[in-house]
């Protein structure tokens, strides 16, 4: 084996552990952070900006790193390379977090008492992508995470309860750059969410409940092939989805119109046949 293969397979060894550091820094950023959610009360913006921002920041790094892997393979690496192709079935296996963007205005009686936050959601996914075109496909992710919601009232901060959410998402795509070995895809579909395990607190949450809704959801993604029919792969997805809420307490039902509108971010890789 010649020195600058062996540089690239050494290389692409430390892209795939770089993608793995990036997934297990932004799940231990993201624990952390619902460690110190009392704290981080004071200032949800940049807490949020803060996994954001580590997470990208760590995504983009590992695949920046494969794409200078791709350009340094000796032309037997790259001749294994294919470009996607109609009737190609593409299957991934992502670690996605789903960030929402909530606004939640607590109501008792008629009266605002307050908001309410829904906590971020970690979890492996698998997702199918079937291409009609050479440059269009359809996606269909299928994972579910699970969401701690609390309030912020006049009485203090709240424990309200937990809910896992499914959030099946249909997305038609357009995939540029087909057949390089750097492809971008922009896509466009709908959301259906499911709600449900859902168990309040206790105490003054004595029951929880919150309705199934349809959504819209817009996407913007890069595949990033290594050879054969693998590929590396950066998605984000913004949902737009609104639910009905409804906690049970001693004094009557607390109500709100939550819009939810998450960010899911994922990162992963992707095998094609």
């Amino acid at each position: 084996m010649s020195l600058r293969r062996c540089v690239a397979v050494s290389s692409l060894q430390q892209c795939v552990e770089m993608v793995a550091g990036c997934l297990a820094g932004a799940q231990k950023l993201c624990y952390t952070t619902v460690n110190k959610q009392t704290a981080a009360k004071s200032n949800p913006t940049m807490l949020w900006e803060q996994i954001q921002m580590t997470f990208l920041k760590r995504a983009a790094a590992a695949l920046l790193a494969t794409t200078a892997v791709a350009a340094l393979a000796t032309p037997a690496v790259a001749q294994n390379f294919k470009g996607k192709s109609a009737g190609d079935i593409l299957i991934r296996a992502r670690v996605v977090g789903a960030l929402p963007q909530e606004k939640a205005d607590l109501s008792l009686g008629g009266a605002n008492i307050g908001q309410g936050h829904v906590g971020n959601g970690w979890t492996p996914e698998l997702d199918f992508s079937y291409f009609i075109t050479d440059n269009i496909a359809a996606e269909l992710i299928a994972g579910t995470t699970r969401h701690e919601i609390t309030a912020s009232t006049v009485l203090g901060e709240l424990d309200v309860g937990k809910t896992w959410l499914l959030p099946p998402t249909l997305t038609v795509q357009y995939h540029f750059f087909a057949k390089e070995r750097v492809s971008p895809y922009v896509g466009a579909g709908i959301n259906y969410s499911l709600f449900y395990s859902k168990s309040a607190a206790g105490g003054v949450a004595q029951s929880l409940s919150l309705k199934n809704r349809f959504g819209w959801a817009l996407q913007a993604g890069v595949d990033v092939a290594v050879g054969g029919p693998w590929s590396l792969n950066l998605d984000v997805k913004k949902i737009f989805v609104k639910t009905d809420l409804e906690v049970g307490t001693p004094l009557g039902a607390v109500t709100s119109k939550v819009r939810l509108d998450p960010w899911v971010v994922g990162v992963g890789v992707g095998y094609r046949f």
